[in-house]
């Protein structure tokens, strides 16, 4: 379920912060995601009947389509799963069936859950792993030995024996634990041995791909788990004993439940390259599986359940979020029936130098902060100055024009190729202090921009 509550207006400035322009893609969202709030407080009769306005992003590659969908993710802490529509064959093709993003969504939820409720147990494992280990640095008194003395009617030892431990010696040990001054000693500790089963994958559309993780869990539970003795240092030994502990703490039928509730009320899947599944006029070859696919798609969309190996899960208020560049189709193309569960419509805008100059600099991780900050574990301060940002946007522009175009993210293999001197040097170099103007760029960069067939292999 949502997580804030957030307005639009919100969500969108949240979406600034990343995210330069696509001012309409932005404010589509962040009503779907508001929509999702909304219809979280009406009553629960009529709850069930809101469908979620499913959104299709129309743009070229690189204009900050996925990015959109991935934050409003994290805006809501919701389970989110990226995939392309391509990988998708029709019922009865060798392929992936498109259930399968539902499982895939599941064990995403799952987790994240899991993930929440172990650092929920993580002061409680902490102290059970300390206890353990202890257990293995200073074994506890033998007292089985002295009844077995007393039984057979012997006196036994009646004077204490100073060589064992006690409960003085657990507590000085416990101190020395704690202080750090074990951390150089190895232990011997029993761990749990990874097994590798054959896998077994059933392509039907039944969505019995799940077959390979049930036939391991079925031969898990016939078998004991191996367990293999791994010589460790003390602070390997806490770590991996309280990583055991919070797994034991963690009631997973809970975690299983929380995460299925999840994904029906809040989780969102981005179906990139949709357009790759639009059929062409032709009426027979690849273009039938294409149809297919949609067709396959359209009940996940419209509302069903999928069996999963957690149980039932329903898609009636999964968000989906559909992108493709349509460069050689229309929207219009897809199955009628398809096209009405997507009723919103955005078009991508296109980038151009303005917007790079924007991208490099005003991000929290704008790609400039990030080279800043990776030269200085060097010790080298690197500064780039306005007239050389402005350089870098013009030839990302005019390379995307004159080769395909990808969009901002040409601006990483540009920054790669004209940086990769000083990324080289760094650590050898005596002048800690890298300026880079306008000169050096239109140095390090004009071959690209001169020779067209160079710049076809910057992607």
């Amino acid at each position: 379920m949502s997580e804030n509550g957030l307005t639009p207006r919100e969500i969108v400035e949240r979406l600034d912060k990343h995210i330069i322009g696509q001012g309409d893609a932005k404010r589509a969202v962040a009503i779907a995601l508001r929509n999702r709030w909304r219809r979280q407080n009406v009553v629960k009769e009529l709850a069930e009947e809101i469908s979620p306005k499913n959104i299709i992003m129309i743009g070229p590659t690189g204009v900050g389509k996925t990015e959109i969908a991935r934050r409003l993710a994290k805006l809501d802490n919701s389970p989110f799963l990226k995939i392309e529509a391509s990988k998708f064959t029709e019922v009865g093709y060798v392929g992936r069936d498109v259930e399968s993003m539902i499982r895939d969504l599941v064990e995403q939820s799952i987790n994240m859950i899991k993930l929440d409720e172990q650092e929920g147990v993580k002061a409680r494992a902490a102290e059970i792993a300390e206890e353990r280990l202890l257990d293995v640095l200073l074994p506890p008194r033998p007292v089985e030995r002295k009844v077995d003395e007393l039984m057979e009617g012997g006196e036994g030892d009646e004077t204490p024996d100073e060589s064992l431990p006690t409960d003085n010696t657990r507590e000085k040990l416990r101190h020395l634990l704690r202080d750090g001054k074990l951390d150089n000693r190895t232990v011997d500790l029993e761990v749990a041995e990874l097994r590798n089963s054959p896998m077994i994958e059933i392509f039907t559309s039944s969505g019995v791909e799940d077959m390979g993780l049930n036939i391991k869990e079925m031969f898990g539970n016939i078998f004991p788990q191996k367990k293999k003795l791994r010589r460790v240092k003390v602070p390997e030994a806490l770590e991996i004993l309280a990583q055991e502990e919070a797994q034991k703490l963690v009631d997973m039928e809970k975690v299983t439940k929380t995460a299925i509730e999840k994904v029906e009320q809040s989780g969102i899947i981005f179906l990139d390259e949709i357009d790759k599944i639009v059929a062409s006029d032709s009426a027979h070859g690849p273009d039938v599986s294409r149809e297919g696919v949609q067709r396959d798609l359209l009940p996940i969309v419209e509302g069903s359940n999928v069996n999963t190996r957690y149980g039932m899960v329903k898609t009636d208020h999964i968000l989906f979020i559909a992108a493709g560049a349509f460069s050689a189709s229309k929207p219009s193309d897809l199955i009628p029936e398809l096209q009405g569960r997507f009723p919103i419509r955005v078009e991508m805008d296109s980038l151009g130098k303005e917007e790079f100059i924007r991208i490099l600099t005003e991000p929290r991780n704008a790609l400039i902060k990030q080279y800043t900050e990776m030269m200085a574990t060097e010790g080298v301060t690197i500064v780039i100055n306005e007239e050389a940002i402005a350089e870098i946007a013009e030839v990302a522009a005019v390379v995307n024009e004159r080769t395909e175009n990808i969009g901002a993210r040409r601006l990483y293999t540009i920054m790669e190729t004209l940086l990769d001197e000083v990324s080289f040097d760094a650590p050898d170099l005596t002048e800690k202090h890298v300026v880079i103007d306008a000169q050096y760029v239109k140095d390090r960069l004009c071959d690209i921009v001169e020779d067209e067939d160079l710049s076809r292999y910057i992607l």
